[in-house]
């Protein structure tokens, strides 16, 4: 149940991260007046924009699935481990938390993408 909760919650953030930096590129590739300097932008600044936008959604989307993945693996070694020795589980615990770091890390990376978004 927890390993399906990642695959959704990544597929989901990968989505957020890609359509708000997608609507962020659509207002880079829309500039108001394309003969004004202010406010316009080239054609590669609207590439690199739309690729920067990739590259965040992929990697907020990766982390996460690494991350269920990790999960899934560590939490049910870890309950085993706890229902043979259950003086394990505080100990084991810390392993799972250490994966979940893998989301917000794969997260905070993706953030740091979209800051460098030109436009945005």
């Amino acid at each position: 149940m927890h390993l399906r909760c990642h695959l959704v919650g990544g597929a989901l953030a990968g989505l957020l991260v890609f359509g708000t930096v997608a609507m962020a590129a659509g207002d880079v590739a829309a500039a108001p007046d394309p003969t004004a300097r202010q406010g316009t932008f080239s054609m590669t600044e609207v590439y690199v924009a739309i690729g920067l936008a990739t590259a965040a959604a992929l990697t907020a989307s990766f982390s996460i699935l690494a991350a269920a993945y990790a999960v899934g693996k560590i939490g049910s070694a870890a309950l085993g481990a706890a229902a043979e020795h259950p003086e394990l589980l505080t100990r084991s615990l810390l392993f799972v938390a250490l994966a979940e770091g893998l989301a917000v890390l794969g997260f905070a990376v993706a953030m740091l993408i979209v800051m460098k978004i030109p436009g945005s």
